[in-house]
């Protein structure tokens, strides 16, 4: 098959992946005791060694991107900012007490919405006393999400004290009819100046996020943005298909579905994209991404050492994550727990001194077994099968690997498998088969809807 018959056959609603099960078959909290009583018994196996993650949701933007997919709170009112960060900080607290020792923070993320909506003080105050009752892994990864609007060389600066040294700037297209039409207005050289300020102050990776598929969107307005992307030289390229999904995001029905790219355009977009940046000098690796060799990311692909959770890739293998603030999500290693989605309840359970807790799920351990299959696929593109899953694989998931096969997307072993170079675009596809949630969910009529693969 080419290139265009196999995206044509495999463009299905199709997860991302930062997890499984997905977030669609997460329960409420009813009572969380369980999901307490999991985070202390984890939290004292993983902190010692591995350390732990940090997630900070920063939701508030001062304007509403159409296309964007995030939780997040639209206001101008910068005032917002001290009333939430002492809720962040406070639901701190009550995680700090349910911990045995103290922790010992390997990764941070600021994500969003907009981080850089937030002053440099207040995140300073914020990281001040986050820091204040932790320590700091040797090998921490610290990054941040910033727009290019609004991240000041001051932003850049403090962070960087902190320990800061990976951004990601969201871009998605230079095009201004694409910006008008999505609402994402930015001058090329507002990006180019952040990520020099980036640069010289010390950060080692700037990553720019790029999006096709997105309304109005031309092969000559994707290959321009291509192209002044690889004139900016970023370390590292998230490019990701633009998910549809109005049925859950109601500010993507603001513009006319008959703007959008078909997804034949949508796959002509993408491979002549990818053959740009490969010939530029980037590698292919994982789901969406590209980077240059230099960049960490890439090493740790190559090393075995990349891993993937809801702060997307990272170059180190920390199982246990603590997502503070509205909607974030926490990870324990074998329990997820989402928070409160709005931020008046999100409030209300921090003043009660509770955790701001709202859904999640505790895996058994097939679950914990698929999980790792799934993301030793779109981490190494390779997975061992275990003895003890051998009549659960014949049984489900063997008979979808073959077929995946026969399409040359992996090489299949009586032991494992491993991901062909073509395979690469289709890392979603590939992890579906190990998604059995999904597929037991089908006979029930339970099927939630995802965005498609292409």
């Amino acid at each position: 098959m080419t290139q265009e018959m196999l995206l044509k056959k495999y463009n299905r609603e199709v997860p991302r992946y930062t997890s499984y099960p997905t977030v669609p078959f997460w329960k409420e909290w009813m009572h969380a005791k369980d999901y307490v009583d999991n985070f202390k018994t984890n939290f004292d196996k993983y902190n010692q060694g591995e350390g732990i993650s940090l997630y900070l949701h920063l939701p508030f933007c001062e304007s509403l991107c159409s296309f964007c997919g995030c939780n997040k709170l639209i206001t101008a009112n910068h005032d917002v900012e001290e009333k939430y960060l002492n809720a962040v900080i406070g639901e701190w607290y009550l995680y700090r007490r349910l911990m045995g020792a103290k922790p010992i923070i390997r990764e941070l993320h600021l994500g969003g919405g907009t981080p850089t909506f937030f002053s440099p003080g207040n995140l300073k105050r914020m990281l001040d006393c986050i820091f204040d009752i932790a320590d700091i892994h040797p090998q921490r990864a610290f990054s941040l999400e910033g727009h290019p609007n609004n991240t000041t060389r001051s932003h850049l600066e403090i962070l960087q004290q902190f320990g800061f040294t990976r951004i990601s700037l969201g871009v998605q297209d230079y095009d201004p009819d694409v910006q008008r039409v999505i609402n994402r207005i930015q001058p090329y050289e507002n990006v180019e100046q952040v990520t020099q300020w980036a640069r010289q102050t010390g950060f080692t990776s700037v990553n720019h996020d790029l999006i096709y598929g997105l309304p109005l969107q031309t092969l000559t307005s994707v290959k321009s943005t291509i192209e002044k992307t690889i004139a900016l030289h970023p370390d590292r390229i998230a490019y990701y298909s633009y998910a549809h999904v109005p049925w859950i995001k109601k500010n993507q029905r603001l513009y006319d579905e008959n703007d959008l790219p078909t997804a034949e355009q949508k796959m002509k977009f993408y491979l002549f994209s990818r053959s740009l940046l490969l010939l530029a000098g980037y590698e292919d690796i994982g789901m969406d991404h590209f980077a240059l060799p230099g960049d960490s990311l890439y090493k740790a692909s190559l090393e075995g050492g990349m891993h993937r959770n809801f702060m997307g890739y990272t170059t180190s293998y920390t199982p246990f994550l603590i997502g503070l603030g509205v909607s974030a999500i926490s990870d324990t290693g074998s329990a997820y727990s989402q928070n409160c989605k709005e931020l008046t309840n999100y409030y209300r359970k921090i003043d009660n001194s509770e955790l701001p807790l709202q859904q999640g799920y505790i895996l058994d351990e097939t679950e914990v077994g698929l999980r790792k299959y799934i993301m030793d696929i779109a981490c190494k593109g390779s997975v061992i099968f275990e003895p003890e899953h051998t009549n659960l694989l014949n049984t489900y998931v063997i008979p979808e690997l073959k077929e995946l096969a026969n399409d040359g997307l992996i090489i299949l072993g009586r032991r494992g498998l491993k991901v062909t170079g073509i395979g690469k675009m289709f890392l979603r596809n590939i992890c579906q088969a190990f998604d059995l949630k999904w597929k037991w969910s089908q006979s029930k009529s339970e099927i939630p809807r995802f965005s498609r693969s292409v």
